[in-house]
């Protein structure tokens, strides 16, 4: 049987209502078929793939093993996750490193191919972990085939507290969300920014997303998303973003009745707003 998650509605609303019976869904998709398949063949062969190249010559383990970071759409780029593997995280220019998306250092580090420490995937502590990971964003893959506002709000919550309480987060923190293109869609909406603030000087970009964040949040640092209201917070100001941005949908509080008061179903930005807020706060 295939899984289709039951998400009814759009927007904020929406969300809040999916995030009500999100854990049953989450227990009903991940007993489907493909995925327990999917599941047991990475706990049962993983520990076979001693180097780099056994892992990505694993499409099947691979696809697992990917998709515990977020990355399974990067799945055919095999030369560039050999490299990514083997170089590891405990060179200051390994690969890894050099990027901007920290998925790709904590997939590395991870996996530990090219760490002192050596190949973890002979742990089955690191098994299950990644098996685990695998399930949550395999999930909110299937949401996101449905509604990907969804997804990305899904993704939001639980990265930004990753970020939020790193050790890094006062001097990296706004370069890890700007480098993830997920995590960075749902801070430009939260922030009022358009998706254009990314042509600018990256250093500029981050004193704009702090002074934004102040503003909004009351703090410059991405730390101030370790309280989960600036969190809820913010994915509230993300959905209304993209109603003001896309046009009230059937679950826009009032928007019925006010399509009806108006003589059609035309809405402005500022008249959606002011009606999302007014239902919401």
């Amino acid at each position: 049987m295939t899984f289709y998650p039951a998400i009814p509605l759009g927007g904020y609303l929406g969300w809040k209502v999916f995030d009500n019976s999100a854990d049953r869904q989450f227990e009903v998709f991940k007993n489907s078929p493909t995925i327990v398949r999917n599941v047991e063949y990475f706990r049962e062969n993983i520990a076979e793939a001693k180097t780099a190249e056994d892992l990505v010559n694993d499409r099947r383990l691979l696809e697992v093993a990917l998709g515990a970071y977020g990355l399974q759409e990067e799945i055919n780029k095999k030369a560039w996750i050999q490299k990514i593997l083997e170089e590891g995280t405990d060179l200051s220019d390994a690969f890894a490193n050099r990027l901007s998306d920290s998925r790709w250092r904590e997939f590395a580090k991870g996996f530990g191919y090219g760490n002192f420490t050596g190949p973890q995937v002979g742990i089955e502590s690191f098994r299950e972990q990644t098996a685990n990971n695998y399930l949550e964003r395999a999930f909110e893959v299937q949401v996101g085939d449905v509604n990907t506002d969804m997804r990305l709000a899904m993704n939001f919550r639980r990265e930004i507290a990753k970020i939020a309480n790193g050790a890094n987060v006062e001097t990296a923190g706004w370069f890890q969300i700007m480098g993830q293109e997920p995590l960075r869609a749902v801070m430009e909406g939260a922030l009022g920014l358009p998706s254009s603030v990314g042509q600018a000087d990256i250093d500029k970009q981050k004193d704009l997303f702090a002074r934004k964040a102040e503003q909004f949040f009351g703090g410059k640092s991405p730390a101030v998303f370790k309280d989960p209201v600036k969190v809820e917070d913010a994915l509230r100001r993300f959905f209304l973003q993209t109603e003001i941005q896309n046009g009230p949908t059937a679950s826009t509080p009032g928007v019925a009745a006010l399509s009806i008061l108006g003589g059609g179903p035309s809405l402005g930005a500022s008249s959606i707003a002011n009606l999302f807020i007014s239902n919401t706060f």
